[in-house]
Formats: structure tokens, sequence, C-alpha cells
């Protein structure tokens, strides 16, 4: 574990269980054995070495590698604020699809993300489940809470969301950005992510406009 998570864990110590302390170690390591070595790659046994824990202890919290996999995932979008608490404020939805786009934007193009991405349609033929486990625990989970956030905007009659769901994908999908695509295929990126911000802030700008009634 890096430097800045054994302090963020430390830190937890003072107000978590030691139950939850505990499984706060074992995502993390989880999380970091799948970005480097890849989900088939990974054993409970190493998830469990790596978190100084048993892998009885491993097996209590998660109850196969799929769940713990599922978590660790989940983890992510919680360490970058993609809960419900994120969406509030449908009456003024405004700076609450501003901070969405900021966390999402920021999200999708971690090294963490990006190495489960790549490890996912890497092994996609020998390991088909993969790509559903990332699917459900993070784009599905971001997508069902940003239309559901539409949705309640709409009722307010500021906005019009027709189709939640849909515009929930254009509004992912415009963040993605050049930055993402050529993270992907292993190209340079530094002048895109010093406009980043930029880019961020215009197109939840534009999304807000396309849809102001």
């Amino acid at each position: 574990m890096t430097y800045s998570e054994v302090k963020m864990i430390n830190e937890l110590k003072k107000t978590k269980s030691r139950s939850e302390i505990k499984r706060e170690q074992i995502l993390h390591s989880a999380i970091e054995l799948f970005c480097v070595q890849g989900f088939p790659n990974t054993s409970m046994d190493e998830v469990a070495k790596l978190a100084g824990v048993s892998k009885q202890t491993v097996y209590a919290h998660f109850g196969s590698k799929d769940d713990l996999f599922v978590a660790a995932i989940e983890s992510r979008c919680i360490a970058h604020q993609l809960t419900g608490d994120l969406l509030f404020d449908p009456k003024h939805p405004e700076v609450s699809i501003m901070r969405f786009s900021q966390q999402f934007g920021e999200m999708i193009v971690s090294h963490e993300t990006m190495a489960v991405f790549k490890t996912c349609v890497a092994q996609a033929e020998s390991h088909p489940e993969l790509p559903r486990l990332f699917f459900n625990a993070g784009p599905k989970h971001v997508l069902g809470l940003l239309s559901g956030f539409l949705q309640l905007v709409d009722k307010q009659g500021g906005y019009h969301f027709p189709k939640p769901h849909d515009s929930a994908i254009r509004l992912c999908l415009m963040l993605f950005g050049e930055l993402k695509l050529r993270l992907e295929l292993g190209l340079e990126v530094e002048e895109l992510r010093l406009s980043r911000d930029a880019y961020i802030e215009e197109t939840a700008q534009m999304f807000l406009r396309a849809h102001r009634v």
C-alpha cells in the first residue's frame, strides 16, 4: 500500500471498529492487486497477505473473489464521492451536476480505473463474467444515481429530461473526452491533463444549457 493509503487507514482507526478497519485494508489491497496482476491472476491468499489478515478474514467479509471485486470497484466510487450524497438538491441542479462532473471526470481517468478497465477488456474472452461485474459495480451504479437525480430535476420544471437514462449516458460519455481515449491507447496526455478542469466545466455547462426549459 502507498503512504497515503496507510495514513488514511491510520485515521480510520480513530473512528471505525476493528472489523471495519480490516475491511478497508482488504479492499485497498484487492484493488492494488487487481490493477497490477489482473482479476484472474489475483488470489484471495495474496489479498490476505498484502492486507495483513488471514484468508478466513477475507472470506468473512467477502464470500468470493467475485464479491470482493465488486466491492473493490464500489469502494472506488465511494472514494470519489460518487454516492447518493453527491446529487442532493434537484431544486438547484447546477451545483450538483458540476460536482458530479468533476468527481466522475476525475475517477474515470484515474490510474486504478484505467488499469481495471484494461484488465476487463483484455480478459473478456477467457473470463466473460468480468466485464459484467465491472459494469454492474461501476458504470451501472453511477448511471442509476445520475438518471434518478435527473428524474427529480425534471419534476422541478427548470430543466427537461424526457429520457433521464439516455441523458445520463450522454453526459458521462462527453466527460470521457479525448483524455480517456488517449489513456486507453497509451498515448501522451500531459497537455490534455492541464486543460482537463476547463473541459469538465464546459461540458457540464453545455449539458445544462441543452436541457434548460
